[in-house]
């Protein structure tokens, strides 16, 4: 099995956390590769540009697609790494009490409210009327993320390196105290995003226990275009001719089937317990063939 083809494996099998992850890591190798070769000929493209969220409001007329984006785009390595790194370890939280739809979910809205918010307050902030900037990253969202698994639970007990365990809430609250320190110093409307994120990862529970999704019209959305895309085509009625088989004769279609399927079962348990590096070559090339 090639590289490509384990990657593609890791990706159908992963969850939605391993798709957000992949699609933030491709969106920023993909670009940063090509447009960093382009800038050896002297073509220095500023990519990020068109998908970036604008403090204009008016840059929206332009590129409407960067409230939501502008989540999917990093401005450099060590920021990817970071958000990716709080991506996982929130939406494992997360997972502990919501669904993965309810966390796609989550992280999109939660994108577009503070999104929101950040163009708000660059028109509303006296200090920040006149200043012009552009944002990038998943933190708001990811956010969002925590803050909702936070307010949910917020008593959980986790161990942190050189820490020790300590409560959720504390390591919130660590995160809210930096951001508000940091505001008017630099990146304010970074700062100002993540506050939003986690706001809204507040408010989601706080409706959430009301019986209210506030994101339940962005999984409808998803819900639909599953549905649209996700029918297999009909195949046209033919007729059948039974015939019936001795204990002697090659075994039917439907027993190897189902031989199969318990051994993709028995691999993909295998991966719940010991992950997906456990499988031996062979296994990974049965799984990857099934899939097909």
């Amino acid at each position: 099995m090639s590289i490509l083809d384990d990657l593609k494996l890791q990706f159908k099998i992963g969850d939605v956390i391993a798709k957000l992850i992949f699609w933030n890591v491709i969106l920023f190798i993909i670009p940063a590769s090509v447009f960093g070769i382009l800038s050896l000929f002297n073509l220095k493209i500023d990519y990020l540009n068109y998908f970036s969220l604008s403090t204009n409001p008016f840059d929206l007329l332009v590129k409407p697609w960067s409230l939501i984006s502008y989540a999917f785009f990093h401005s450099g390595i060590l920021h990817l790494l970071f958000n990716m790194m709080m991506l996982h370890f929130s939406g494992r939280l997360f997972l502990t009490f919501f669904t993965q739809k309810q966390l796609v979910s989550l992280f999109f809205v939660s994108a577009l409210f503070s999104g929101i918010l950040y163009i708000l307050s660059y028109m509303f902030f006296p200090a920040l009327t006149h200043q012009s900037t552009t944002m990038v990253g998943a933190s708001a969202a990811v956010m969002a993320i925590l803050f909702a698994t936070v307010s949910y639970a917020p008593l959980l007990q986790i161990r942190l390196l050189f820490f020790g365990s300590v409560k959720l809430w504390h390591l919130a609250l660590l995160f809210v105290v930096l951001d508000l320190i940091q505001l008017p110093l630099n990146n304010t409307g970074g700062h100002l995003a993540h506050l939003s994120g986690a706001l809204f990862g507040y408010l989601y529970v706080w409706q959430i226990k009301k019986g209210t999704d506030v994101c339940g019209w962005f999984t409808a959305i998803l819900d639909f275009f599953a549905t649209q895309f996700g029918r297999k085509k009909r195949t046209p009625f033919k007729k059948v001719h039974r015939t019936y088989q001795t204990p002697s004769q090659k075994p039917s279609k439907i027993i190897t089937k189902d031989k199969q399927q318990q051994q993709i079962d028995e691999i993909l348990d295998k991966i719940s317990l010991s992950g997906y590096d456990s499988l031996t070559a062979e296994e990974k090339d049965f799984l990857f063939k099934a899939g097909k």
